[in-house]
C-alpha cells in the first residue's frame, strides 16, 4: 500500500487527462477562493492601511538589512515553526498538519502529472510521502479536533458541535482518512474502492471549492500579518498597544492546568 501509487491504478478507469484538469481546477480554486476572500472581508485593504498606519507612526527607522533579518524570522519562526502558538500541544498538531498537508499535495501533484499510468514506473519516495502525508494530517487534525479545540478544551462544548468555522479542518480531515481507505481498498482489491474513491473525491472538492467559506486562506494571511506584526514593534508603533509588563503572564493556578487558546 504505502510504496504503490494510487493514481496510476486509478488510471485503468480514469483519463490521466482528466486527473491532472482536475487538480488544476482545484489549484483554480483554491486562487479565486482566495482572491473572493480578500475581497469580500476587504483583508487587503486592512493590512495596508494598518501598514501604512504603522509606518507613520514608527519612531525607528528600520534600513533594508533589518527588514530582510524580520522576513527571514518570520519565515522561520512565525512560519516554519508555527511560533505564534503559546500552547506547545497546538504548535505540534498545527505543524503535523501543516507538513502533513504539503508532502500530500506535493506528492499529489508528482504522482498525477509525472507519473499518472503504469507505464511510467513512480519512484517509492512519491507513494510512500502521499501516504505519510495523509497520516500526519489525521493525527494532527483529530488530536486538535478531540483535544486542543478552545471551545472544547477551555469551553467544555461538546467535541462534535460543528460551526462553519471547522469546514476547512473537517474537509482536511476527512479528505486524507478517506485518501488512506481508499489507497488500501484498492491495493486490497476491495469491492469498497469505488465507494471510498467516491467519497474522497467529494471530500477533496469540498475542500478547495469552500476556500471563501473556510480558513484555507488564512495559511496566505498569517504570513503576512506575522511580518507586518514584526514591524511594527520594531520600529517602536507597536499598533497602539503598550509595552509588555514587567510581570510574567501566569496561566492558570497551582491546582488547575492552564488551558488558553
Amino acid at each position: 500500500m504505502f510504496s504503490e501509487n494510487p493514481f496510476a491504478a486509478l488510471s485503468a478507469d480514469v483519463s490521466p487527462a482528466v486527473m491532472q484538469a482536475y487538480v488544476v481546477a482545484m489549484i483554480v480554486l483554491v486562487a479565486a477562493g482566495t482572491l473572493f476572500d480578500i475581497w469580500h472581508k476587504k483583508s487587503g485593504r486592512y493590512f495596508f492601511r494598518n501598514w501604512r498606519t504603522a509606518r507613520a507612526a514608527g519612531r525607528k527607522p528600520i534600513g533594508g538589512g533589518k527588514m530582510v533579518s524580520l522576513a527571514i524570522q518570520t519565515i522561520v519562526v512565525d512560519w516554519l515553526a508555527s511560533g505564534e502558538f503559546c500552547s506547545a500541544r497546538r504548535r505540534i498538531a498545527h505543524l503535523l498538519g501543516m507538513y502533513g498537508f504539503l508532502a500530500y499535495a506535493i506528492a499529489t501533484a508528482a504522482m498525477v502529472f509525472f507519473y499518472p499510468t503504469p507505464d511510467v514506473p513512480t519512484p517509492a519516495i512519491w507513494p510512500l510521502l502521499w501516504h505519510i502525508g495523509a497520516l500526519l494530517i489525521c493525527i494532527g487534525g483529530y488530536w486538535f479536533w478531540f483535544f486542543i479545540r478552545v471551545d472544547v478544551s477551555a469551553e467544555g462544548n461538546s467535541p462534535w458541535r460543528i460551526a462553519r468555522a471547522d469546514l476547512f479542518v473537517l474537509s482536511l480531515v476527512i479528505s486524507a482518512t478517506l485518501a488512506l481507505f481508499w489507497s488500501w481498498a484498492q491495493s486490497a482489491g476491495s469491492e469498497w474502492t469505488v465507494l471510498c474513491f467516491s467519497l474522497y473525491l467529494i471530500a477533496t472538492t469540498v475542500l478547495f471549492a469552500g476556500v471563501p467559506w473556510s480558513k484555507f486562506s488564512h495559511m496566505f494571511y498569517k504570513p503576512a500579518a506575522a511580518f507586518q506584526k514584526r514591524v511594527a514593534v520594531a520600529n517602536g508603533s507597536r499598533a497602539n498597544l503598550p509595552l509588555p509588563a514587567d510581570k510574567p503572564e501566569t496561566f492558570g493556578s497551582a491546582r488547575t492546568a492552564p488551558r488558553h487558546y
